[in-house]
C-alpha cells in the first residue's frame, strides 16, 4: 500500500480509442480527461447538434487548460485533434476498448442505452456509466454481457477534480473492474475501487450526511447559509482539500487514530441521541488503525503533521494572493 506521502502513481500512458455516449457537461469533460493522457476519442449522442456543442465548448476550453499547465506536455491543438464525432452508434464503437455512457439519470434510459451498447460493442470492450445515482445492477444485471458493465462514477467536472469511483454491479466480473481502475490511474484520475454496490456510492453518501446536517442547523435557527458555508470553506475545506477524514482525525491526536476515538467518540455519538444506525467506532477502531498505520507509520507522523501543516500555508497563501493582486 502506497504511503500518503508519495506522488499519485499514473500507469503506463494508455493508447487506443474510447467512446463518449451523451455529449453534455459530464461528457465533455471526459473527453478532455481522455484526449490530454493521450487516448482518441469518439463523441457520439442522440441529438447530433449537442455533439457539434460538446466540440465547440471543448475547444474554446483547451486553451485556457492548456495556459493553466492543465493538459500536460499536449498543446491545445494536439488534445483537440484526437477528439471526433460519430453520427451513429456503430460508428462510435467500432474498435473502441471502453466506453463512457453519460445518459440522464433515469432507469429507463440507462437500461435502453446499455441494453443498445452491449448489442453492438465488441465483447472485450468495458461498459462504464458515470451515473451518480442508480446501482449498476439496476440497469446491467440481466445483460448478456454483465460481466463487461462497471460504473466510473465521477466528480463534476472530472478534468478538473480527479476523484472517480469504480463501482461493480452483481454481475461485473473482476477483469472490468481492475482494467477500469487501471484506466482510470492511467489517464490521472485519482481512483477509487469500491467492493460492492450501495445507494449513492461513497462520494454522495458523504456529501449527503454534510448536506443533511447542513440543512437542519439552517432549519432549526442555529445559523444562516452564509455562517454554514464559512465553517466548511473556512475550517474542514481547507483540510479536506488535501487529506480526508481519516487522515485528518489521525493526525489529530497524538496517538493517532484508536487515540482520537478515545478522546471524542463519545462526545461525538452523543451528538445525535437515539440513531440506531450510527456506527460503533470503538468496534472498528482497531482495522482503520491497522490501516492507517500501514499508510503511514507512527514513527513517521511527526513529519506528516509538520507536511499538513505546510500545506495548510500553501493553501493559506494561495487563498490571499487574489486579494493582494487587486490592490
Amino acid at each position: 500500500m502506497a504511503k500518503p506521502t508519495d506522488p499519485a502513481t499514473q500507469a503506463t500512458r494508455p493508447s487506443g480509442t474510447v467512446a463518449i455516449i451523451g455529449t453534455g457537461f459530464i461528457g465533455q469533460s471526459w473527453a478532455i480527461v481522455f484526449a490530454r493522457a493521450g487516448l482518441d476519442v469518439r463523441l457520439y449522442d442522440a441529438d447530433a447538434a449537442q455533439t457539434a456543442k460538446a466540440q465547440d465548448y471543448i475547444a474554446r476550453m483547451l486553451p485556457e487548460l492548456a495556459q493553466a499547465g492543465l493538459l500536460g506536455t499536449a498543446t491545445a491543438a494536439e488534445v483537440g485533434q484526437r477528439i471526433s464525432g460519430a453520427t451513429t452508434l456503430a460508428a462510435v464503437l467500432d474498435g473502441v476498448f471502453y466506453v463512457q455512457e453519460n445518459a440522464p439519470e433515469r432507469l429507463d434510459i440507462k437500461r435502453k442505452v446499455f441494453a443498445e451498447l452491449d448489442a453492438v460493442a465488441a465483447p472485450d470492450t468495458i461498459l462504464a456509466s458515470s451515473t451518480s445515482a442508480l446501482l449498476p445492477s439496476s440497469f446491467t444485471a440481466d445483460l448478456p454481457g454483465a460481466a463487461r458493465c462497471v460504473v466510473a462514477h465521477p466528480i463534476n467536472p472530472p478534468h478538473l477534480v480527479p476523484a472517480v469511483e469504480v463501482v461493480p454491479g452483481s454481475g461485473t466480473s473482476e477483469d472490468t473492474v481492475a482494467r477500469t481502475a487501471d484506466l482510470m490511474r492511467a489517464v490521472g484520475q485519482a481512483t477509487v475501487v469500491m467492493h460492492k454496490e450501495i445507494d449513492g456510492f461513497i462520494v454522495n453518501r458523504l456529501q449527503g450526511a454534510l448536506l443533511h446536517e447542513a440543512f437542519r442547523l439552517f432549519a432549526d435557527g442555529y445559523a444562516d447559509t452564509e455562517s454554514i458555508d464559512v465553517c466548511v470553506r473556512d475550517g474542514l475545506g481547507l483540510r479536506w482539500s488535501f487529506m480526508g477524514p481519516f487522515e485528518t482525525i489521525d493526525l489529530n491526536a497524538p496517538g493517532g487514530v484508536t487515540d482520537y476515538i478515545d478522546r471524542y467518540g463519545p462526545f461525538y455519538h452523543r451528538l445525535w441521541p437515539g440513531a440506531g444506525n450510527l456506527p460503533d467506532w470503538q468496534a472498528v477502531g482497531a482495522q482503520v488503525e491497522l490501516e492507517r498505520t500501514a499508510l503511514l507509520p507512527r514513527n513517521e507522523m511527526p513529519a506528516r503533521q509538520i507536511w499538513r501543516d505546510s500545506k495548510l500555508i500553501e493553501l493559506a497563501a494561495a487563498r490571499l494572493k487574489p486579494q493582494q493582486d487587486a490592490k
